[in-house]
């Protein structure tokens, strides 16, 4: 026979939220920043949310969206020169890596998302990312990238960065996660600041860690829509080269004269193996058809950004 509670006794109060902070990573601007942030209103049963929006003056219309989303925190960082031109992929890409920096030194949150503001997330996005911080001791935490695309241009654009956080995969260990859509405990960010204090980069970042015996999670129920506007391939070439390029310097800096050199020379082999591994993939999630017809897409991305890539390698430069 269970005996009963004393009156006077009370059942535990669960443990309180923890604020999220969500650092915007400024894209596109304009409206695919308007509607990312009606998302992030729409959000149900969030937990306190501190979102921030670092922009600098070559975005500094986003401003505007202040007035219709007085809750979030609009960061203005002023006018920012990047090494290359700020015109080109190279430059615009470093300054999303600056903005990201000021996002993560400014937040307050006990756990920590780096968005982009072409991936709108899901209506349970912030409750599913407290109640995985919750069942996992892990600091690093990131989740699927669901694909829209409007063109088979925009189809292999979406394979080749983010074919492997498509659904469905399963959850668990991951070498990668993106930083389109990542959460953190504070403890890894303010473990390596260093780092990142002034420009945020995904593999700097997460190739520590694992260094350090950290493991990165990939997680299928933290979930974003991905939606890059309609391009052409003259304009997504430049972005591609560039940002392999970036990835080769990045590479480049943690490798010997000698390995550069002989990931240099291998360069050739890239393309026709990450092809090969994209088809796999694909296959695995049921969308071989959709990759075949996107395949001399994806094979000319594969080679552009594998050129890049080497001229990181050779150059040591970003």
């Amino acid at each position: 026979m269970n005996a009963e509670k004393p009156e006077n006794e009370m059942s535990p109060e669960p443990d309180p939220d923890p604020v999220l902070s969500i650092v915007v990573t400024v894209v596109d601007g304009g409206e695919a920043l308007r509607c990312f942030l009606d998302a992030v209103e729409a959000l149900e049963d969030p937990p306190p949310l501190d979102v921030i929006i670092p922009f600098d003056e070559s975005v500094a219309e986003v401003a505007g969206l202040q007035a219709t989303h007085p809750r979030f925190r609009f960061l203005e960082l002023g006018q920012i020169t990047p090494e290359l031109p700020l015109d080109s992929a190279g430059g615009q890409h470093e300054l999303y890596d600056r903005r990201r920096a000021a996002g993560l030194a400014a937040a307050e949150g006990d756990l920590i998302a780096i968005l982009e503001d072409r991936g709108a997330p899901s209506r349970n996005w912030a409750r599913q990312a407290v109640l995985l911080h919750r069942e996992h001791a892990h600091g690093v935490i990131g989740g699927a990238i669901q694909g829209r695309p409007d063109s088979l241009l925009n189809w292999a654009f979406y394979v080749c960065d983010f074919g492997r956080y498509q659904l469905p995969f399963e959850s668990g260990t991951a070498t990668w996660v993106s930083d389109v859509n990542v959460t953190y405990k504070r403890r890894i960010l303010e473990d390596t600041r260093e780092l990142w204090k002034e420009r945020y980069q995904e593999p700097v970042v997460h190739w520590h860690l694992q260094e350090k015996g950290e493991q990165l999670q990939l997680m299928s129920e933290l979930v974003v829509e991905h939606a890059r506007p309609g391009t052409s391939l003259p304009m997504l070439l430049p972005e591609r080269f560039h940002w392999g390029r970036l990835y080769g310097h990045i590479c480049a800096r943690h490798m010997s004269l000698g390995k550069r050199i002989v990931r240099s020379l291998l360069g050739p082999l890239i393309p026709p193996l990450l092809f090969v591994r994209h088809a796999r993939t694909q296959w695995r999630k049921g969308k071989f058809g959709a990759f075949v017809q996107a395949s001399p897409f994806v094979a000319i991305l594969l080679v552009v950004w594998t050129l890049g890539e080497v001229w990181g390698y050779i150059t040591n430069r970003g």
